[in-house]
């Protein structure tokens, strides 16, 4: 399904950007991974097939450079990129600290606008491409303790429908997708009390699996999607009910 295309998917190192790079590669995608850990790194790439790996620290305009000096040299075409790279630091309005804001702006946000930056230069040049932003339902439906993770999950949305209009005729497709409650390292600290309640709410009664939002992603990503662009995919189970 993605034979001779080359993607480059950001946090790799465990959840979805994990098994988006494995299923990927698996559908014929040559992967470049990026993420913060070496060792995970090297875990993920025992099972990519053709790739290759890159330690940046996305909340860090040089080492981003740095990477996107690496594409250039290596002289690569880059026909998808996939801006997974998250995190959350959750808390209530009342004893959330600046840097508990800019943290998750840096990495969340803005490492999205910088690394599609640099890409949609190439891309340009290629007059094709597809880019797909991970956000999640709490950028369309907020959630209590994540003023800072909805805001920038929000903005995700919302950056990548201007890029759609921007880039729609240079052959760029671009896709916000809002994942609900996914079983990752991510939502694996979160109280059983939590837990219940989105068992509760979600109308399939189950919470996603990473493998299952890769399948989205990869569909996406394919020629198959070749007339979506501009939206956000839910896929959240039922859970936000929009």
């Amino acid at each position: 399904m993605l034979e001779n295309k080359t993607a480059i998917i950001t946090g790799v190192t465990s959840g979805i950007g994990k098994s988006t790079a494995i299923l990927f590669s698996k559908y014929g995608a040559k992967v470049i991974g990026v993420g913060r850990n070496l060792q995970k790194l090297e875990e993920t790439f025992k099972d990519i097939k053709n790739g290759w790996f890159f330690k940046c620290d996305l909340s860090n305009r040089d080492e981003i450079d740095n990477f996107i000096n690496e594409i250039r040299k290596r002289n690569e075409k880059i026909d998808i990129l996939v801006n997974n790279a998250g995190m959350r630091k959750d808390n209530l309005i009342l004893r959330m600290k600046d840097e508990d804001f800019d943290a998750l702006y840096n990495v969340n946000l803005k490492s999205v606008f910088v690394l599609t930056h640099e890409i949609v230069k190439l891309m340009i040049k290629q007059r094709k491409g597809v880019i797909i932003n991970v956000s999640s339902v709490a950028g369309l439906v907020g959630n209590p303790g994540q003023t800072n993770y909805s805001a920038m999950k929000a903005g995700v949305i919302a950056f990548t429908k201007s890029l759609a209009k921007e880039l729609g005729s240079r052959n760029i497709r671009c896709i916000a997708l809002a994942p609900g409650f996914v079983e990752t390292k991510m939502t694996e600290d979160l109280s059983d009390e939590v837990k219940k309640w989105y068992l509760e709410n979600i109308s399939l009664k189950r919470f996603g699996k990473p493998e299952e939002i890769a399948e989205v992603i990869a569909f996406l990503a394919s020629d198959k999607a070749s007339y979506i662009t501009g939206t956000c995919v839910i896929v959240d189970g039922g859970l936000s009910g929009l």
